[in-house]
């Protein structure tokens, strides 16, 4: 048997250059081949046998769908359960005053922020990868969520008619807002959005998590800058406690601002001085637990100590009732019952869902992959949108919005030595603790104690600006995405400022393959070692061959680009100076037959030589009598012609196509590349086509 080799070209090729293969081997007929490699039979299985390998094989699904089992059945207790409980209790006291501030950019009562720093922790538990991350709330999720709860429950909804001041309602000129309409109302928005979260729970089914993949760093490093100033803009006015109208969409940042400014002089000073204090105090101890942490056993609890003194000094000093701060007044004991969502709301906040799944994800799973890489293991992206996409069904049903992870709780929780996700269920009970019996002694805190916990949180999101200047000197493509994603955000909102950002940078792709960086390649002196040209000076061209390298995808968007830049580099254009020799050829036949001309290109200056206007000089022959000869044309295309028709002088009798680079060809892109080897391979130039798996020569018209 005679293989040849997978050569493409190898009907151009010298028959020394072909290498055949032989195998020489003795012809079987079955019996004698199952005879001579003595088949053997299959051993059958036992009932037993079958059954336990389907056992098995179930079993291996379950622990795919509940990561639990596996990891909690290997749980080393007396290694890992003390430092699970620290990381827990302190994890938890964070979890509480977080989930108590992060309901306020939410646009709810702070009581429905506790609950969602605790239900979403369950379910992850069971189905969640990641042994580090602390689920919960999430300040840009959360303020996503709060742009449509104010769009959709605006305070204009519930305004009653009133001179003062009710139970229900508080005062504003003349006005009175139906506070417990309109509270019943805004959380049945959030919470009806959270449960309509389960396109994770369908994308992770559907095993397309990678689809989060074209987040690129630089365009959520963007958004999450962009809306670490929404969160500062919103709770500015929860710190100054001024009165302000709601704004979401384009430039809410800036209709906020004005209302604030055009306020100012409204400004509670005992909610002033408190959120300030608490800015300054919380940044500076969270520096020291930072500078400090391989010295600091425990990192200090300051969100927490800063919370129970607030409490404490507004409940002895009456702020409320004698300065006029506003307070968190009410914080009920228990759960809220289970409630459906409201379906009447699904066409309103699909797609703000979906942009709040991506996001929450995005982040999580950023977050998890940071500490899995840290302590040695792997985590299931597409297990992760399930995990989350359940977790946010489940705390949806029970009054709480959208859960994913934090960045600075998650520290906490590996910084204190979590080793697990026991730390979280530990945290989880913390929580339960405090919504069922310490709830209360927090009703006097301050609303602008918990805006300035969450502004003081917000230093990670801000330093990302730091990235910028390294984005510029490393590729400026990523650092025009970052800017474009962080500006669009910030001026068109968070919603349409993420899908501007993501059009941008699928943009920036489309251009840089576009106009891909095609190069000519030289030599190395004494080496074989070939570079782009323009980047050494001792580098050499190879006489007579000319390298060429394009580094990008080939396709019907780019050809044009591709054949301008091979045309720099040959030095002519085939095309036109193929077509423009066929047509002198033309030409000159036409005139061979029309004046019966016999013509020969000579080494004169004229270029050719008419041997009819010869004779008819000399007298030999009349005009009529001239024979027809057999016509031969010999044409010197360096010489002058007959007709006009420039034809470049060819210094290279090879071209070399590197295409280790080029990871696919669209159909354009093939028939283009055909044409152009057809054109130069008639100029005699030998064309080899450098792939990834092999190389073709062609010295004529490909077939294919």
């Amino acid at each position: 048997v005679c293989l040849l080799s997978r050569w493409s070209g190898m009907d151009a090729l010298p028959p020394e250059n072909l290498y055949p293969y032989t195998v020489s081997r003795p012809i079987y007929s079955n019996p004698t081949f199952e005879e001579d490699n003595e088949r053997q039979a299959r051993e059958e299985r036992t009932l037993r046998e079958r059954l336990s390998r389907t056992c098995g094989s179930a079993l291996k699904v379950v622990k795919g769908v509940f990561p639990v089992i596996d990891w909690l059945s290997r749980y080393p207790i007396r290694e890992w359960l003390p430092s699970d409980v620290i990381s827990g209790v302190s994890t938890g006291l964070v979890c509480s005053l977080q989930g108590l501030a992060y309901a306020l950019l939410v646009s709810v009562a702070p009581v429905y922020g506790l609950y969602s720093a605790f239900f979403p922790i369950l379910t992850y538990f069971l189905l969640g990868t990641s042994r580090h991350i602390s689920v919960g709330p999430f300040p840009v999720t959360c303020l996503m969520v709060g742009s449509v709860v104010l769009t959709l429950a605006p305070d204009d909804h519930f305004l009653l008619p009133g001179n003062g001041t009710g139970v229900n309602g508080t005062k504003a000129d003349g006005i009175v807002v139906d506070m417990e309409a309109m509270e019943a109302q805004r959380i049945m928005v959030a919470s009806s959005m959270t449960v309509f979260l389960p396109i994770q729970v369908v994308m992770g089914l559907l095993q397309v998590g990678f689809l989060v993949r074209y987040l690129s760093d630089p365009l959520v490093g963007g958004f999450t800058t962009a809306a670490a100033f929404h969160v500062l803009i919103s709770q500015l006015k929860i710190v100054l406690s001024v009165p302000t109208n709601n704004h979401s969409g384009c430039f809410s940042i800036l209709y906020t601002l004005i209302d604030v400014f055009t306020n100012i002089r409204q400004t509670n000073r005992a909610d002033l001085v408190a959120g300030l204090l608490t800015i300054v105090i919380v940044m500076a101890v969270k520096e020291v637990n930072t500078k400090f942490r391989h010295k600091i056993p425990v990192p200090i609890p300051i969100e927490v100590i800063v919370t129970v003194v607030a409490a404490g000094i507004s409940y002895a000093t009456e702020l409320d009732s004698r300065y006029g701060a506003s307070i968190v007044h009410s914080i009920p004991r228990g759960f809220a019952p289970a409630q459906p969502p409201n379906i009447a709301l699904l066409w309103n906040i699909l797609g703000s869902s979906f942009s709040t799944a991506v996001v929450g994800y995005a982040v999580a799973v950023s977050v998890a992959k940071v500490y899995a890489a840290k302590h040695d293991y792997t985590i299931d992206g597409n297990q992760e949108l399930i995990a989350f996409g359940f977790s946010n069904v489940f705390c949806g049903c029970f009054s709480s919005f959208v859960a994913s992870t934090a960045l600075s709780r998650t520290a906490v929780q590996e910084s204190t030595g979590g080793k697990s996700q026991m730390a979280g269920i530990i945290s989880a009970v913390m929580v339960m603790i405090v919504i069922l019996a310490l709830g209360h002694l927090l009703e006097p805190l301050q609303k602008s104690v918990l805006a300035a916990i969450v502004i003081a949180n917000l230093k990670g999101m801000f330093m990302q600006v730091t990235e910028v200047p390294t984005l510029w000197r490393q590729n400026r493509a990523d650092c025009f995405i970052w800017l474009a994603t962080c500006l669009a955000s910030v001026v068109l909102g968070l919603d349409v400022g993420l899908l501007a950002g993501l059009v941008f940078e699928m943009g920036t792709v489309v251009v840089r393959t576009q106009f891909p960086a095609c190069s000519t390649l030289g030599n190395i002196p004494g080496t074989n070692i070939y570079r782009n040209m323009k980047d050494y000076k001792n580098i050499a061209e190879v006489p007579g061959i000319k390298i060429f390298k394009c580094n990008a995808p080939i396709y019907f968007a780019n050809i044009d680009y591709f054949k301008e830049r091979l045309r720099a580099t040959v030095g002519f254009d085939s095309v036109r100076v193929f077509k423009k020799r066929n047509k002198a050829l033309k030409k000159i036949h036409k005139l061979i037959k029309k004046g019966k001309l016999r013509v020969t290109l000579g080494v004169d200056n004229k270029g050719f030589e008419s041997e009819r206007d010869s004779g008819r000089e000399s007298g030999q022959v009349e005009d009529g009598d001239w024979p027809v000869p057999e016509v031969e044309v010999h044409v010197d295309w360096a010489m002058e012609l007959p007709v006009r028709v420039s034809v470049p002088k060819v210094q290279i009798h090879s071209l070399v196509l590197d295409f280790s680079a080029v990871s696919f060809l669209d159909v354009v892109a093939v028939k283009s590349l055909r044409l152009v080897v057809i054109f130069l391979t008639s100029f005699e130039l030998v064309i080899y086509c450098m792939t990834r798996h092999h190389v073709t020569a062609y010295t004529q018209c490909p077939s294919s």
